[in-house]
C-alpha cells in the first residue's frame, strides 16, 4: 500500500499502519495511536481505512445517544447497508462490530477519549469482545486513536482493561527540528530555528498560517505580527486551546501559571511552587497531568539524579507564555507592534536561548557516526558544583556512554550553547573545568568538548573542540 501524497514524510508511521492491517492471523489485533492535536494522526488513519476497505469512524463530542447513532450511521455505511443499524448501548454495538467480516480491513475508532469520557464502561467492552474474539479465532483489526494524551496514555497503562490486549502502540510525535524545516521549506538555517521555535515541528500550523512563509530572517518580524500575533490567525488562540482539549484539565488558570513559572526559567518543583504561590505538594497533580498532556518534560539532571527539571515541550506554548499572555488585552486591541518591540529581548532569551540548547541536544542525539568516540547511551544537561570556587557549571549538553556495570560511566562529551554570542577560549576554558571536577567520579579521558553556537565561533579556538554552528545542526537529513 502505497502511501498517499498529501502525507509529508511519517513513512515509518506509514509502515507500522500497513503491517497492522495486513498482518493476517486468527487472533484478533488491537492497536493504540496517540499524539497532540494537529500532528496528522487523522490523515495516516483515514488513508489506511481508504486503502484497505476498511472502517473509520471519527468521535465527537455528543452524548452517548448521539454517538452511538452516528457509529451507526459509519457501520451502515461501511456495510453498505441501505438504513444503519439502530444499537441501544455500547454493548450493541461493539458486539456488532466484531461480528462483521474483518477481511475488508481494520475498524478505526478516532478521537476515542471522547466516547470513554461519556460512557466509562467501553475499554472493559472492548477488553470482552477482543477476548471472546481470541477464544473463537475471529481477526478482526481494531484501530484506537485519540488526541488527549493522559487518557490515551492510561488504556494500556496498570490495570486498565486493555492492557495485554495490545499489538501496536504507536505515538505520533511533531516533526523533528529538520523535518519540519523541510517541510516549511526553509534553507536559511538561522530562519529555520526561529520558526521553529514558534511554530516546533507541528504540521497542521502551517496551514493555519495559510501557507505563510518568511522569506528571509529580516522578514521573520513581519511574519510573527502577521500570523502568531495577529487575532485574526487560527494560531493566535492555540495555545491556550492545546491545554484546554486535556480532560484531565479542570483548574486551567493553575495550569496555565505552571507553565508560565517554566517558560520563565523556573525548571525545578520548587522553583515552580515558588512562582505559582502554593506548595510543591499542591501542584504534584499537575505536573503529572502537564506531564502525561505532552505539554511537560521532565529530565533528571544528568549528574545528581534525585534533581529533576521541567522544559515546556510545546516551543508554541512557550512562546505563548513569554511574549502573548502577560499582554493579551493589547494583543487582541490590535498592538502587536508595540507588544513584539516590548517583548524582543525576551523572546530572544527565554524563547529562542533554551529551543536552541534542546535542538543542539537532538543534534548530539542524532550525530553522525564519528562524531563521538562511540555511540551515545544517555543525553541531557547538568550542573558541576565547584566547591573550591563556590560555584556551579552548568553543562548544556552531556553525552554519556551506556553504562557497563562495574565500570564508571563514560562521558563522551561535554558541550555549551549559546544562541547570541560567538564562543571562544573563555567557554573552552569552563568546560576544561567542569571535565576536571567530574574526573573524580567519571571516565573523562575520551571527553570530547563542544562549542554549539549561532552566532560563530573566535578564530583561535582550540581545534581540538567540537564547534556545531547552524549550518552543522541542520547538515545531516533526519
Amino acid at each position: 500500500m502505497r502511501k498517499p501524497e498529501r502525507i509529508f514524510a511519517r513513512d515509518e508511521e506509514w509502515g507500522h499502519l500497513v503491517r497492522f492491517a495486513s498482518r493476517t492471523t486468527d487472533q484478533p489485533r488491537l492497536g493504540v495511536v496517540s499524539g497532540r492535536r494537529r500532528q496528522g494522526k487523522t490523515y495516516l488513519v483515514q488513508a489506511l481505512a481508504e486503502q484497505t476497505g476498511g472502517m473509520y469512524f471519527g468521535a465527537t463530542e455528543a452524548t452517548e445517544t448521539e454517538s452511538l447513532a452516528l457509529f451507526a450511521a459509519a457501520v451502515g455505511t461501511h456495510l453498505g447497508s441501505p438504513s444503519p443499524p439502530r444499537f441501544d448501548t455500547w454493548d450493541d454495538a461493539i458486539r456488532f462490530l466484531f461480528s462483521i467480516d474483518p477481511s475488508s480491513g481494520p475498524f478505526v475508532i478516532d478521537e476515542f477519549p471522547y466516547l470513554s469520557k461519556v460512557s466509562p464502561a467501553l475499554p472493559s467492552i472492548l477488553q470482552r469482545e477482543i477476548d471472546q474474539a481470541a477464544s473463537a479465532g475471529r481477526r478482526t483489526n481494531l484501530l484506537l486513536c485519540g488526541s488527549a494524551m493522559s487518557v490515551m496514555g492510561g488504556l494500556l497503562s496498570g490495570s486498565a482493561p486493555l492492557r495485554g490486549r495490545a499489538s501496536l502502540e504507536m505515538v505520533v510525535r511533531p516533526f523533528d527540528y529538520r523535518l519540519a524545516a523541510r517541510f516549511w521549506e526553509l534553507a536559511d538555517p538561522r530562519l529555520a530555528v526561529l520558526v521553529h521555535a514558534v511554530a516546533g515541528g507541528t504540521p497542521a500550523y502551517r496551514r493555519f498560517v495559510d501557507n505563510d512563509i518568511p522569506a528571509s530572517v529580516e522578514n521573520f518580524d513581519e511574519w510573527v505580527l502577521r500570523t502568531v500575533l495577529s487575532p485574526v490567525n487560527p494560531l493566535f488562540r492555540e495555545a491556550r486551546y492545546l491545554l484546554e482539549e486535556e480532560m484531565e484539565v479542570r483548574d486551567s488558570a493553575l495550569y496555565h501559571s505552571v507553565l508560565a513559572a517554566v517558560a520563565a526559567g523556573n525548571s525545578t518543583r520548587g522553583g515552580i511552587a515558588n512562582y505559582v504561590g502554593r506548595k510543591s505538594t499542591d501542584i504534584g497533580h499537575h505536573l503529572t497531568v502537564l506531564e502525561d498532556s505532552g505539554l511537560l518534560r521532565r529530565q533528571q539532571d544528568v549528574f545528581r539524579s534525585r534533581r529533576s527539571i521541567y522544559q515546556v515541550a510545546e516551543p508554541l506554548v512557550v512562546f505563548y507564555q513569554v511574549v502573548m499572555r502577560p499582554q493579551w488585552g493589547l494583543l487582541e486591541s490590535g498592538r502587536a507592534p508595540n507588544v513584539w518591540e516590548a517583548a524582543r529581548a525576551r523572546f530572544s532569551s527565554q524563547v529562542v536561548g533554551p529551543h536552541f540548547e534542546q535542538l543542539c541536544r537532538d543534534f548530539a542525539l542524532a550525530a553522525p557516526a564519528g562524531t563521538f568516540t562511540e555511540l551515545p547511551g544517555h543525553i541531557g544537561a547538568g550542573v558541576v558544583p565547584d566547591h573550591s570556587r563556590q560555584s556551579q557549571i552548568e553543562v548544556d549538553v552531556v553525552v554519556l556512554a551506556p553504562t557497563v556495570p562495574g565500570q564508571r560511566r563514560k562521558i563522551l562529551s561535554l558541550g555549551e550553547v549559546k544562541w547570541g554570542e560567538v564562543m571562544g577560549r573563555r567557554h573552552v576554558e569552563r568546560l576544561e573545568r567542569a571535565r576536571q571536577l567530574l574526573s573524580r567520579d567519571y571516565d573523562t579521558s575520551e571527553t570530547i568538548l563542544a562549542c554549539y553556537s549561532g552566532a560563530g565561533f573566535e578564530p583561535d579556538i582550540d581545534p581540538a573542540v567540537l564547534t556545531v554552528g547552524l549550518d552543522d545542526l541542520y547538515a545531516v537529513g533526519p
